[in-house]
């Protein structure tokens, strides 16, 4: 019987190799989950099946970790690695034998128990052939998905068509201490191994493929016979003097506009097209954290992910990276401006449901979206939206929109039986494809329509677009985050009748907060932004090569040891090899001479540079206010910039969405100055060494928050001379003195004149009690601004502050 069996797993090995082709999650699971080969190891498995041994045994021979088809010697007895939780289904029967599971669990066990000094490593592995999720009716197509238990014939076409699109996920090895001390008794410990294995099992088939779909026609009636789709239905007949019939067909209308239609089939040609797609537009993606929303779909949380926006690319890429994660690709909430044909169609099938921008007067289109997302989240599939409203034209993190958040939490409130779990995410880009537009924009011209012309000129234009990077921020359990901000939430949980409670505003707008708070935690330095944050400094947009190197040398090592949040990511390159790759992006000039080379940005480029130092000036706001406070005064204590930091850094969190300044923050920035040896630093006070390369260093970053300084210099400046003057004024006769400055000092940078912006800090002064504004929307000065006022005179240049005053 072991010969035919050794026969048979030889011929399924030979047929994965020739039919099969494994994408094997982590990349290195003995480095992910710390395993140890030289261990007796045993791999446990949904299914017993030659076919999945046989892409387990490769997948093992592969990384080095021990064969899944040989047997493992454990205290003078040898047991099979391979354990399966359920035999498949015979071809002429309904019911399976029981597996080998509590036979080989008991042996196991036994040996462990027997011997104190015997160690094991029990690991889970979760074998999927396509990530089809079936269907909540089986139909035809389902007979050869893996979404049902197959038989052996049935597995032979599962093989068959889904050959390569196996997945084999490793995951954390199984306490086996906790379950022994857990339960004493041998016979019942291969029974709590069984069990805890079926729901580890279960989570990972639905973070995969998600939950079983539902015909459209299906989801459009249940939907409809819902009790708030059907009061809205009622009032909307009744205010419009339409039948019921009528006003239920506008509803229909409405779920069909709204709705997504996924199919893993769109799913897997978009993975081809999005795979060829990011090897030509990308040097590669870069992705980080992804482990944390690994252990959120362990765990069985409900996952709702929320990345910035920077560009038409981010639906696609957060899409692919979540789905060779080896997750379900995500619901998406996309505008309704994308609805066009033929991409809405093929974004619908991807996971896309469309929202209108505004649901203004529209009482029965507002229930029909609620109830719709309602039902997303109840029935588990996970969901992506972008709390900004819109793509940035900045570069800069936009002020959150609630609507979406405000409506996850009310579909909470109906009951949901699993924890949800919010995921910021960080997306940066070496080249937005759509910079060019963005600055048409800002700089007046109407936002253009997308249309499938707009698609093909993409297309066209395609190009080396440098490196793309994703990293995962920390996630947010929305649960957690409500027992700690509104402890009686739970209060207002009713599964049909929800009424909206009153702290719901508060807590959407704090929880807001703290997501784009997350996002800029996570940020990504990369070659270009570090280049822009550079050159940006610098009057005439070059520098020479010694020098942008030293400065990007600094950078970087600032970054290192003084990080703004752990969680930021840094390259590991040096900075010439940073240099290099941003040369190849052909945004840069090369001019030589008798002394060297000079780098310089392109003219072209110049402006648009602003875009990507905005991703990461937060990054570097606090060192470059010390450091201008250094270049000026040559002299500082530690206790001198605390005090200039309390009064700017609640005025920059708020701008650049930042973590509260721990402790230690400026004592590690001016000891990282010192081991540059730009200054002297004794644990109190920091001085200058004098000398031209130094100081030049240092002025250099003091220059990356000056744009910021003059912005709150001007509005500041102009409150104090104008005591009560209307919101409506400050705002015009900002942006007179906001253009004059940039015609005298050379400014170009976008969010200069972004009235945006400036509306943001005035609504920042007044929360901070720099200022009051009264029901006629007069400001007027508090004693802070003064304090702030002397602040910005003292950090800017002279010669700023006086065209400043010049001007009032």
């Amino acid at each position: 019987m072991r010969i035919v069996s050794r026969i048979l797993n030889l011929f399924a090995q030979w047929a994965n190799l020739l039919f099969v082709k494994t994408k094997l999650l982590p990349d290195n699971p003995i480095e992910q989950f710390n395993l140890n080969p030289k261990l007796p190891t045993f791999y446990v498995t949904p299914l017993n099946s030659r076919a999945d041994l046989a892409a387990l045994d490769a997948v093992c021979k592969k990384v080095g970790l021990p064969r899944a088809t040989q047997p493992q010697a454990l205290a003078g007895k040898e047991i099979d690695r391979f354990i399966a939780l359920q035999n498949p289904t015979p071809l002429f029967a309904s019911v399976a034998k029981p597996s080998n599971a509590l036979a080989t669990g008991k042996e196991i066990f036994t040996a462990l128990c027997g011997d104190t000094s015997a160690q094991a490593q029990i690991v889970p592995v979760t074998i999927l052939w396509g990530r089809n999720p079936g269907k909540e009716k089986p139909g035809i197509g389902t007979l050869f998905s893996h979404s049902l238990t197959p038989s052996w014939l049935r597995k032979f076409f599962v093989v068959l068509f889904s050959g390569r699109d196996n997945l084999v996920r490793f995951s954390q090895p199984i306490d086996l201490n906790q379950l022994i001390n857990d339960k004493s008794d041998v016979d019942e410990l291969p029974q709590k191994l069984v069990r805890v294995a079926r729901v580890h099992f279960r989570r990972q088939k639905l973070a995969a493929t998600g939950p079983k779909l539902p015909s459209r026609d299906q989801l459009f009636s249940s939907l409809l016979a819902a009790p708030a789709i059907k009061k809205a239905i009622a009032d909307e007949a009744k205010s419009k003097g339409l039948s019921y019939e009528e006003a239920r067909l506008n509803a229909q209308e409405l779920l069909d506009e709204i709705a997504a239609n996924y199919s893993d089939a769109m799913v897997r040609v978009g993975d081809r097209i999005l795979t060829w797609l990011w090897n030509k537009l990308y040097n590669g993606i870069e992705v980080k954290y992804a482990e944390r929303v690994h252990q959120l779909a362990d765990k069985g949380h409900e996952i709702i992910y929320v990345p910035c926006h920077r560009s038409h690319m981010d639906y696609l890429l957060l899409t692919y990276v979540i789905y060779h994660q080896g997750l379900v690709p995500p619901h998406i909430a996309a505008g309704v401006n994308l609805n066009f044909f033929p991409a809405g169609g093929i974004f619908r099938r991807s996971g896309a449901f469309f929202i209108r921008r505004s649901f203004a007067g529209n009482k029965l289109y507002s229930a029909v979206f609620k109830e719709y997302l309602s039902q997303l989240f109840i029935k588990g599939y996970s969901v992506k939206f972008y709390t900004e409203g819109g793509r940035s034209r900045t570069g800069r993190l936009l002020p959150p929109k609630t609507g979406m958040l405000a409506m996850t939490i009310q579909s909470m409130l109906r009951g949901i039986d699993r924890p949800i779990s919010i995921v910021p995410v960080y997306i940066g880009y070496e080249h937005v494809m759509e910079i060019n537009t963005y600055l048409k924009e800002l700089a007046g011209n109407h936002k253009k329509n997308e249309s499938i012309f707009a698609v093909f000129k993409a297309i066209k234009n395609l190009k080396n677009y440098g490196r793309g990077y994703l990293n995962f921020g920390e996630p947010i359990n929305v649960n957690q985050y409500l027992n700690e901000h509104q402890s009686d939430w739970r209060d207002a949980i009713h599964p049909t009748d929800i009424q909206k409670p009153q702290w719901l505003n508060t807590q959407v707008a704090e929880l807001a907060d703290t997501i784009m708070t997350n996002i800029n935690s996570a940020a990504a330095l990369n070659a270009i932004n570090l280049l822009a944050t550079i050159l940006l400094s610098n009057s005439q947009f070059a520098l020479s090569k010694r020098k942008l190197l030293e400065q990007m040398s600094f950078y970087l090592t600032l970054q290192r040891s003084a990080k703004y949040n752990e969680q930021v990511t840094i390259p590991e390159d040096s900075a010439e090899q940073l240099l290099n790759h941003a040369l190849k992006l052909n945004k840069l000039d090369v001019l030589s001479d008798e002394l060297g080379e000079i780098i310089a940005i392109k003219e072209k480029e110049r402006t648009l540079f602003n875009y990507y130092r905005n991703n990461i000036v937060h990054l570097f706001a606090v060192p470059s206010v010390i450091a201008q406070q250094l270049f000026n005064r040559f002299s500082v204590t530690v206790e001198e910039c605390q005090q200039l930091l309390e009064v700017l850094y609640p005025l920059f969190a708020k701008e650049w969405f930042l973590t509260p300044m721990r402790e230690d923050y400026i004592s590690q920035i001016l000891t990282c100055f010192s081991q540059q040896n730009l200054i002297e630093f004794d644990g109190k006070t920091a001085k200058v060494i004098k000398s031209s390369n130094e100081l030049a260093q240092l002025e250099m970053l003091g220059k990356v928050s000056q744009l910021t300084l003059e912005r709150y210099a001007i509005t500041v400046s102009l409150i104090q001379k104008n005591q009560g003057v209307t919101r409506k004024t400050l705002e015009s006769e900002t942006d007179i003195i906001a253009n004059r400055l940039g015609t005298l000092h050379g400014i170009k940078s976008p969010e200069f004149f972004d009235k945006k912006v400036l509306v943001a800090f005035i609504n920042s002064l007044k929360e901070h009690g720099f200022i009051k504004v009264s029901d006629e929307q007069c400001i007027r000065a508090q004693e802070k601004l003064q304090t702030l006022q002397h602040h910005l005179n003292e950090l800017l240049p002279a010669s700023i502050s006086e065209s400043i005053q010049d001007t009032l």
